[in-house]
C-alpha cells in the first residue's frame, strides 16, 4: 500500500503474523468437524484461536462464537434478544448501522438513546426510560457500542450495563472499533454480549466473533449444522479464524503502540483546529487512533478527494455505505447540523507512524487553504 493510509477504522492492513497464520491454515487444510487427523488438527487451530480471541476481549473461551464478521455478530445478538422476548430495543443514536438496521429489521420496536454534544450516551435518559419500562415490552434490551467508529468517542458501557442489569435486561456492546486499540474487559464491563471483527485490528476480512455471557441464550440464525456448539451452522473458516487469533495476540502485545498514537493525533488536532476545523468529540474520552474533523463549507466528498489526490487516504464517516458519501447520522445526533456533511475521519492502525499523521495534517491544511482562496476569488 503506497501513500499515507489513515483509514484503519475501515480496515487495518493485514499484520504479517495474521497473513502467516492464514497461509499455514490453508496449507494444512482439513474440516474442523471431521474426526480424522486433518480434522482434529483443524479443530485444534479453532479452539486455540478461541482462547486467543477470548483473551483479547477479556472473556472466557467458552463464551466466544465465531462469525463471518462484526455485522453477523451484531445481528446474532439482536436476533437472539428478540427471540428471548425483547419487544422494544433501545439503541444509541450513534450506533453502527449493523446494530441499528438489525434492530429495525426485527419484529421489535426501536427507540434511540440520545447523546450529548460530545457524542456520549445519556445515561440519565436511559435510567429514566428503564424506570418506566412497560412489562408488555418484554425483557429490556439496549445496545451501546464501546467506541464510536466515526469519532472514536468511548462510551460509558459499564454504567449502562449496571442500569440494564438492574432492570433485568440485556446489554449488547459493539466492541469492533475498540478491540486492539484500548483494553477490553467483557467480564468487567458487565455486558451480556460483545462483538468483534478481525480486520479492524490487522486480521483477515471475513472473520468475527460474538462473546456471550452465561445468563443469555443465543438463537441460531444459520441452520443445518452443529458447528460453534450449535449456535452457528456452517463449516468453520479455519484460515480466517487462525488469522484472527494471530492478530488478536499481536494487538494485545501492541496496545502500548496504539496508545502512543494519541499524542500524534492530538498534535494533528491542534494544527487542524487552528486552521479552522471543528473537531467532533474533542472533549470526550476517545480512541487514541481516531480524529473526526469538519470543515465549514467543504463537503466530506471534496475533502476525501482532495486528500486522495495528495496521496492521503481517509474516509467520510463509516465505510459501510457501498462507497457512498453522505451526511453523517452520528454527527447529526451530536447536534452538528450542516457540519455532519462536511467531516472526514482519519484513523490510524498498527502500521501507522507519526509521519503519517503529520503528512495528513499538512495535506488537509493545504487543501483547505486552496479552497478558501478559490472562495475569495469567486467573491471578488
Amino acid at each position: 500500500m503506497t501513500g499515507v493510509y489513515l483509514d484503519g477504522n475501515a480496515t487495518a492492513p493485514v499484520r504479517p503474523e495474521a497473513a502467516q497464520a492464514v497461509a499455514a491454515a490453508l496449507a494444512a487444510g482439513g474440516n474442523a468437524s471431521s474426526v480424522h487427523a486433518a480434522g482434529r488438527a483443524a479443530r485444534a487451530r479453532v479452539e486455540a484461536a478461541r482462547a486467543d480471541v477470548a483473551a483479547l476481549a477479556g472473556a472466557r473461551p467458552s463464551a466466544v462464537v465465531f462469525t463471518s464478521g462484526g455485522a453477523e455478530a451484531n445481528a446474532l445478538a439482536v436476533a437472539s434478544a428478540v427471540a428471548a422476548g425483547a419487544g422494544r430495543l433501545l439503541v444509541s443514536a450513534v450506533e453502527h448501522a449493523t446494530v441499528l438496521e438489525a434492530a429495525r429489521a426485527s419484529a421489535a420496536a426501536v427507540e434511540l438513546v440520545p447523546v450529548d454534544a460530545e457524542g456520549v450516551a445519556d445515561l440519565a435518559w436511559l435510567a429514566e426510560r428503564l424506570a418506566r419500562w412497560d412489562l408488555a415490552d418484554g425483557r429490556p434490551f439496549a445496545a451501546l457500542m464501546l467506541a464510536n467508529n466515526e469519532t472514536g468517542v468511548i462510551q460509558p458501557v459499564a454504567g449502562a450495563a449496571a442500569l440494564v442489569r438492574a432492570a433485568g435486561g440485556w446489554l449488547h456492546v459493539d466492541a469492533v472499533q475498540a478491540a486492539g486499540k484500548i483494553p477490553v474487559d467483557f467480564a468487567g464491563l458487565g455486558a451480556h454480549s460483545l462483538s468483534l471483527s478481525a480486520h479492524k485490528l490487522g486480521g483477515p476480512q471475513g472473520a468475527g466473533a460474538l462473546a456471550a455471557a452465561a445468563d443469555v441464550t443465543l438463537s441460531r440464525q444459520l441452520h443445518g449444522g452443529g458447528q460453534e456448539r450449535g449456535y452457528r451452522a456452517g463449516t468453520e473458516n479455519v484460515p480466517g479464524i487462525a488469522g484472527f487469533a494471530a492478530a488478536a495476540r499481536a494487538a494485545l502485545r501492541d496496545l502500548a503502540h496504539a496508545a502512543a498514537q494519541a499524542a500524534w493525533r492530538d498534535a494533528a488536532q491542534a494544527r487542524l483546529a487552528a486552521a479552522g476545523a471543528v473537531v467532533a468529540g474533542a472533549n470526550a474520552p476517545r480512541l487514541p487512533n481516531t480524529l473526526c474533523v469538519a470543515a465549514p463549507g467543504r463537503t466530506s466528498e471534496l475533502q476525501v478527494i482532495a486528500l486522495d489526490l495528495a496521496g492521503v487516504m481517509v474516509s467520510a464517516g463509516a465505510a459501510c455505505s457501498s462507497g457512498k458519501v453522505s451526511a453523517s447520522a452520528v454527527l447529526a445526533a451530536m447536534g452538528l447540523g450542516e457540519l455532519s456533511a462536511c467531516a472526514v475521519r482519519a484513523s490510524g492502525s498498527w502500521a501507522t507512524t507519526e509521519d503519517d499523521w503529520a503528512r495528513f495534517t499538512q495535506a488537509w491544511i493545504e487543501a483547505n487553504d486552496r479552497h478558501a482562496a478559490r472562495r475569495r476569488a469567486t467573491a471578488a
